[in-house]
């Protein structure tokens, strides 16, 4: 509840408003006339307040009742003493009820309920989690003496109230405007995030000194030409100001109709805290209260444990704030666990139980908890369905992509998949096809409470890290919310054509990753969709392991020639490929091949698919002419077959200009390749990762044909976009700044070249491994940099590291296996 009147209404409201909070001039030497008229009116609104359009006045106003009549029989108890001037019964009087350390409250008591008839306003505190939990009748900024006290029933915030300041300031801005107008301002966030706090401190924050108040209330009188003492601006307000303040804490229902728990007027002012962003219709200002900052949440940990700033001490509480996410209810349970059990130091490794301090007693899931109980069943199946994937990076599309999914004899089981389909059909409209309206209406009941955030940006949905945990924490079958997760994400998944993966692997891998968590599943299995995602990442050896748990089931039950065996089989072997272990690659892809060719023909697409892999196999094993011939004859038929603008002909021709880049044909390679990039530009977009690894190719043909400039600027684009869209560490995005170091050496800016090779090399070893082609191939260009740069002891280090390794993997009498004497330009 508020203590405070907002400062602005014009050129010197800044002062008047101030000035409304003073005292009242000294009370009446005689018994005031205006309290049993103020009492009457009290008692008549109170009797017929059902009748008023502001829920809670009836309420207000009994309050105000019971305090009017408090105020009669103290008056009537001291006044005849004041008379008549009885010692004997005085003292005696004073004896029992201590006056002589009373007297200055009932004075101050008298004072502030005179200023109170000076100007009657509403002030009250709603908790609409509990209806009415406060309410209270009161004039803003009193300094209200401590007898008034019991009936001021909003709290101060909390002792160990720290930070903020930035919404504080924005709050103080906002009410600090002109009047004239109502002012509503609203601070949404999760249950936890100190919302109320917040509102209390600015409250606090907000009330006045005496002398304050006294030299505003002067220059009030002054500049309104009505006198030039406090109490001549105090009679002006008395018909003037109509200032108060409502507090509606916890306005978390999206049920309820705040709006028309309003007072209907143009004036005063409003502080909503809620769980619910919907709640800004109202507001004419709001703040998001999420997470605090990291050195606010380690003062905070530290004085709600009471231990000293020492330097290690905020070495360890930085280390507990990172593990409870920075929320502040959390922060302010740990810390009180730590306060009575003194356990910083060992503090993540205990049981942390909630822990209330100052009289804010709920439990960080304790409030989530009331939340979840006001879900729909659909709602709340959601959020825990969503607690198995990451906790941000949930998109719409993982469950709408499910719902067009296809039952396969030899997938999972309608059986296995009852549960989850069950689920997404009830996102289907009448007509059986998703419904964007209907999963709105849920998120957004989800977001009406918090639990979930959603960025407009990206379109994805988040879970903060508690609430995901919590959320998991509460369910009693864990096992069977996992595998429908599984399922849904899965179905998802095979709906989607390969290059609609590429892109949408980049935010499918951290849920993929949550989801399985190290492990692999048989059921529901959908091994090879998980397998795809971690291909198209390059997670090369995740997605390895998974085809060949699934490849050992399909040729135990489907038999080694089932169409659906050698497609894992040939995804496997592409994958061996992409992760240097060239002679695996080559035995699974030469098997697919034949087979392919046995039971679909030649010319069936994916005997050319198969084809087309091989090639590039041939290509990283130094065989240049035979891949050139594979893909020369893969080109024509998928020309023929499928279109010159199919995506599987635009790969082909795209690895074809490769095969003809290092065979020496730069001509040929970049007629190829500028074809393929304007293709995949119209089809693919700008970004997409096809296009960009497209124009990164074209970016090393022009450097090979020492087009440096064009060159540079390309590579330089594609860079900065992968960079931005793939992450620092994706394979596509190291072999662009492979190639962008040798566009600066063959420019002669060898320490440009010398940096990023270096960068390059510890990634790849990091990623791909000491022994992969692309690792050796990058420490071959470094060898060669250090060599013009005269570091020689470090380039034959290189150069015999190379030479050794490239004996071991190729062979002896390999055309790859020999000191390397120049840069190798095509990194990847």
């Amino acid at each position: 509840m508020s203590t405070r009147t907002p400062r602005n209404t014009g050129p010197s409201s800044a002062a008047s408003k101030k000035a409304s909070s003073a005292k009242a001039p000294s009370e009446s030497k005689s018994r005031p006339d205006w309290l049993g008229t103020s009492l009457l009116a009290a008692k008549t609104i109170a009797a017929g307040g059902e009748m008023l359009p502001f829920p809670y006045v009836k309420g207000a106003f009994e309050i105000a009742v019971i305090v009017l009549e408090t105020v009669e029989d103290i008056l009537n108890v001291i006044e005849p003493l004041q008379k008549k001037g009885h010692h004997g019964f005085h003292s005696h009087f004073k004896e029992m009820i201590k006056l002589s350390s009373t007297a200055d409250q009932i004075a101050g008591y008298q004072k502030w309920i005179q200023t109170l008839r000076l100007n009657f306003v509403l002030t009250a505190t709603i908790d609409t989690n509990f209806q009415v939990n406060k309410l209270t009748v009161m004039r803003s900024d009193v300094a209200i003496p401590q007898v008034a006290q019991s009936i001021n029933n909003c709290p101060p915030p909390s002792k160990i109230f720290h930070g903020r300041q930035i919404i504080l300031d924005k709050m103080q801005a906002y009410f600090n405007q002109d009047g004239g107008k109502q002012h509503i301002f609203l601070l949404h966030g999760l249950g936890g995030a100190g919302k109320t706090q917040i509102t209390l401190k600015f409250i606090q924050e907000s009330s006045h000194t005496t002398d304050t108040l006294d030299a505003a209330l002067k220059n009030i009188a002054v500049t309104k030409n009505v006198g030039d003492t406090p109490q001549d601006a105090l009679r002006w307000l008395a018909g003037q100001c109509n200032d108060w303040l409502v507090f509606f804490d916890n306005a978390d229902d999206p049920k309820i109709d705040l709006n028309s728990y309003f007072p209907r007027c143009s004036h005063g002012n409003i502080v909503i805290t809620s769980r619910n962003p919907g709640l800004c219709v109202h507001a004419g200002l709001h703040s998001p209260v999420s997470d605090m900052e990291e050195a606010d949440a380690v003062e905070l940990l530290l004085k709600s444990a009471a231990q000293e700033t020492t330097l290690s001490n905020r070495e360890i509480a930085t280390e507990i704030v990172k593990a409870l996410w920075y929320l502040p209810l959390a922060i302010i349970q740990a810390g009180a666990f730590v306060a009575k059990s003194g356990a910083l130091n060992n503090y993540l490794a205990l049981e942390k139980p909630g822990q209330s301090h100052d009289d804010y007693a709920w439990t960080v899931y304790t409030t989530w908890e009331i939340s979840f109980k006001q879900l729909s069943p659909l709602a709340a199946r959601l959020l825990q369905l969503c607690s198995f994937l990451h906790h941000q990076g949930i998109s719409e599309k993982m469950f709408s992509n499910a719902s067009t999914y296809r039952f396969k004899p030899t997938g999972p089981s309608k059986e296995e998949l009852k549960k989850p389909w069950q689920f997404i059909t009830q996102f289907l409209g009448p007509t059986g096809v998703w419904d964007c309206v209907r999963f709105m209406d849920v998120t957004t009941e989800l977001r009406a409470y918090s639990l979930i955030n959603f960025n407009m940006e990206t379109g994805t949905f988040s879970i903060h890290p508690l609430v995901h945990s919590w959320s998991k924490s509460i369910l009693a079958d864990q096992q069977e919310y996992c595998y429908s997760t599984i399922a849904i994400i899965g179905m998802s998944i095979a709906t989607m054509t390969r290059e609609y993966l590429q892109l949408a692997s980049l935010w499918l891998l951290p849920n993929v990753d949550a989801l399985l968590q190290g492990g692999t599943h048989t059921t529901p299995d959908f091994n090879y969709e998980y397998g795809r995602v971690y291909y198209s990442s390059r997670r090369l050896q995740s997605a390895a392991e998974l085809y060949n748990i699934l490849l050992m089931k399909q040729r135990e039950i489907l038999g080694e020639d089932h169409p659906d065996t050698l497609l894992t089989m040939g995804d496997l072997g592409n994958t061996y490929c992409f992760l240097g272990e060239l002679k695996k690659a080559k035995e699974f892809q030469f098997l697919v091949l034949e087979k392919r060719r046995t039971v679909l023909g030649e010319d069936h697409p994916n005997t050319l698919t198969t084809m087309g892999n091989l090639a590039i196999t041939y290509k990283t094993l130094g065989q240049l002419k035979e891949a050139e011939k594979l893909e020369v004859v893969v080109l024509e038929k998928q020309r023929k077959i499928l279109e010159e603008d199919h995506t599987d002909t635009l790969s082909t021709m795209g690895n074809l200009a490769v095969t003809y880049k290092h065979l020496g044909q730069l001509k040929m390679a970049e007629k190829l390749e500028v074809v393929v990039l304007e293709k995949r530009k119209k089809i693919l977009g700008e970004d997409h990762p096809g296009t960009l690894r497209m124009m990164g190719n074209l970016a090393s043909t022009y450097c090979e044909m020492s087009q440096l400039k064009e060159a540079e600027e390309l590579a330089a684009v594609v860079l900065a976009k992968q960079q931005r869209i793939l992450g620092e560490d994706h394979p596509d995005m190291l072999q662009t700044m492979g190639n962008l170091a040798n566009i600066y050496h063959e420019m002669g800016q060898l320490k440009e070249a010398q940096e990023l090779a270096v960068v390059v090399l510890e990634k790849r070893r990091k990623i791909l491994g000491e022994d992969h082609p692309g690792t050796l191939r990058m420490m071959g260009n470094l060898a060669n940099m250090y060599r013009e740069m005269g570091q020689l002891k470090e380039a034959e280090e290189l150069g015999i590291v190379v030479l050794e390794k490239r004996r071991k993997i190729l062979g002896e009498h390999h055309s790859h296996t020999r000191a390397p004497d120049r840069p190798s330009k095509v990194t990847g």
